[in-house]
């Protein structure tokens, strides 16, 4: 069951419906934007000097202690017959520890799941970035498409100009009639000159997101009313499990039994050792010297930070559940957006569009015959405009909840041909 929801997921931020025209430049699809941005973000570049900090820190933690080298002097530079060399006595001696209850190996444990740990917020920052790499890619094909519905718009005003100074010109309109229709079809090319102004803008805040600078590239032709299918809710609930950012809680409760390893180690006290030899000045005699000492009292001092690393544990499931709601609250509230915006703009498009469509093309023929004014052909056509924008705004929203499900669960970014066969651009 959850192949299908994979494959649903992958299906669907955008969908390809056209391919760039042979000999044109090669336009920038959703992929190659991906490809830019992992190839190019510093964000990610970051985690390669991340994960070389952390196997620094795992060649420190399988160091063995070091051994001291130690020069001593006595009986020197004193009063009486201390008082010159000749009763002075020279030690030289090498000294150690030895670590005792596998806190070599613990301190490695340690070490190691933090170095794991590196690949998991790499995935999790991946993730985000694509998903912000998709965001904006939408945003800029959704200002071309609307500068391309602003275009139909301003086609039909001037065919309403047309007509209206047609009919002035025969003595059967109104002067005020293309006046009015040259009013409104000058708002619609301010419109739409500003929606070509807005997918410029669009294209340079997408290109910031590799280091570019222009604008000066073209997308590859997007059909954003080829609605992705509606994935089932529960198997996107089970994919929850596989997100890095709950991934990141089992490999945090790894690392925190590391740490409770490492902190019951120092139950057991290390040894301290010392050897050497020393030379008695005034008989030139040679002699060795050694030493052990151990600390008392370890398994007590060690008590405060075990229970403290057992808290921090106890705790990592807690915060693993706290997280998991949250997460399943945002994908609640995202596949509730997709489901909603899909229905909409399907109803918009099979029930809604055609009415309107049928009525102003009644009114259109009734207004080239005289039998009613231009007022009525011109709403029409604007409620036509207004209903092609929230079919527009409504396949948006189901885009970007898509994005957030495919974010929220992990999954793959990707393109691919568009599923909702019912549906028409």
């Amino acid at each position: 069951m959850i192949c299908p929801i994979r494959a649903a997921l992958a299906a669907g931020v955008l969908c390809v419906c056209a391919s760039a025209p042979a000999g044109a430049a090669s336009p920038l699809s959703l992929d190659d934007a991906f490809r830019r941005v992992i190839e190019t973000h510093p964000d990610l570049a970051s985690y390669r000097f991340t994960e070389d900090a952390r196997r620094a820190e795992a060649d420190l933690a399988r160091q063995a202690p070091p051994l001291r080298l130690a020069v001593d002097a006595e009986n020197l530079l004193g009063t009486g017959g201390a008082s010159s060399f000749r009763g002075a006595e020279l030690t030289l001696s090498l000294a150690s520890v030895i670590e005792r209850g596998g806190k070599r190996d613990a301190r490695l444990g340690v070490a190691d799941e933090r170095l794991q740990g590196v690949a998991l917020l790499r995935e999790a920052k991946r993730l985000d970035l694509l998903a912000e790499v998709a965001r904006r890619y939408l945003d800029a094909t959704a200002a071309s498409a609307l500068a391309a519905l602003t275009r139909d718009d301003l086609a039909q005003r001037e065919q309403l100009v047309a007509a209206a100074t047609a009919r002035r010109k025969a003595g059967i309109e109104q002067s005020s009639a293309p006046l009015a229709a040259e009013a409104a079809r000058l708002r619609v090319a301010a419109d739409m000159e500003r929606s070509v102004r807005a997918a410029s803008h669009a294209r340079r805040r997408l290109a910031v997101l590799w280091g570019g600078t222009g604008a000066d590239f073209d997308l590859a032709p997007i059909d954003l009313s080829a609605l992705p299918p509606v994935p089932d809710y529960d198997a996107l609930v089970r994919l929850l499990a596989e997100t890095p950012e709950l991934q990141q809680f089992a490999h945090e409760a790894r690392l925190r039994e590391a740490r409770l390893q490492l902190a019951r180690t120092t139950r057991v006290a290390d040894i301290d050792w010392q050897v050497g030899v020393r030379r008695l000045q005034t008989g030139s005699d040679w002699g060795l010297v050694g030493s052990v000492s151990i600390p008392f009292g370890s398994a007590s001092r060690a008590e405060p930070g075990i229970r403290a690393a057992e808290a921090e544990l106890s705790a990592i499931e807690f915060e693993r559940e706290g997280q998991r709601r949250a997460l399943q609250a945002t994908l609640a509230e995202a596949w509730g957006q997709l489901d909603l915006a899909i229905a909409h703009a399907r109803r918009i498009q099979t029930d809604v569009l055609p009415a309107l469509q049928r009525a102003a093309e009644a009114a259109e023929r009734s207004y080239r015959a005289g039998a009613s004014s231009h007022l009525e052909w011109t709403q029409l056509q604007g409620e036509i405009v207004v209903a092609r924008r929230e079919r527009l705004d409504a396949a948006l929203t189901a885009h970007r909840a898509l994005i957030e499900l495919q974010r929220l669960t992990g999954q793959t970014f990707a393109v691919a041909a568009g599923t909702d066969n019912g549906t028409t651009p």
